[in-house]
């Protein structure tokens, strides 16, 4: 058997075929470039980690179920001067992650909330962490099929364990049912143990209207502000501007 395909079978048993790859590549910068033996093997083993950490990541934010690729550098803080972009660059960091805390990111429709809490999500992702995005309704939904095939636990534990929870868009519908109650077994599992994100278009106090029954509105929503970040997030609506623009160009169009 030839040497390198003696090389490929130990490659393989060791789940280092991502080397495979560059090895031709590297093999001739090392004639080339008269490597030593050391400069080979960390090049080579660069790349493999190097390809690692990529699918890593991508594996992170297949999980994290995201609805949109979205980043920070993408989002146009300048559209609306009264969105805090020092505080939201603050928690881009993800240090609050490991703080244990949480965030509410509150404003009226099309303000980008939801493009924010994206984008630190996938900052999150990054940076190593476990993150799962969920619309609210969504979450609901999931939660209640759990009701009627008796996976009601696994699937709350779903929301629980991710590092990083976003929720997005709490309060378009009132709180029904055992809603009520799974949010609050969700925040309450997550309480100082890792974090959670909360946009929504209600105030903070409306968000107490959300449950029927106050004590589970205080017991939930305590927790929750305990150790929170409150951002308010101001401003036009980027999907209303969108659409004048789109009506302007059209009857420029026609007009011509």
């Amino acid at each position: 058997m030839h040497p390198t395909d003696e090389l490929i079978e130990i490659l393989k048993k060791l789940r280092f075929t991502g080397l495979l790859e560059s090895l031709d590549i590297r093999r001739k910068q090392a004639v080339e470039d008269n490597l030593s033996h050391v400069e080979f093997l960390y090049r080579l083993l660069s790349d493999e980690l190097e390809r690692r950490e990529a699918k890593k990541l991508q594996n992170k934010l297949r999980r994290a179920m995201f609805e949109e690729h979205k980043t920070l550098e993408d989002f146009e803080f300048q559209f609306n001067p009264k969105i805090p972009k020092a505080k939201i660059l603050e928690l881009a960091s993800c240090s609050f992650i490991e703080r244990h805390e949480n965030v509410a990111l509150i404003g009226p429709c099309g303000v980008g909330k939801s493009h924010i809490s994206q984008a630190i999500g996938h900052r999150a992702c990054r940076a190593g962490f476990d993150v799962l995005y969920t619309p609210a309704q969504k979450m609901f939904a999931y939660i209640r099929s759990g009701k009627a095939d008796n996976t009601y636990e696994r699937k709350l534990l779903r929301f629980i364990t991710p590092h990083l929870l976003i929720i997005d868009d709490l309060g378009l519908l009132p709180l029904q049912k055992d809603e009520p109650s799974a949010l609050f077994e969700i925040i309450r599992a997550r309480y100082e143990k890792s974090s959670t994100i909360i946009t929504s278009n209600r105030d903070i106090q409306e968000w107490y209207s959300l449950f029927e029954n106050d004590l589970l509105a205080s017991s939930t929503l305590d927790r929750f502000f305990h150790h929170a970040h409150v951002v308010i997030m101001d401003g036009r609506s980027y999907r209303s501007a969108n659409r004048s623009t789109k009506n302007t160009e059209t009857q420029g169009v026609t007009n011509s």
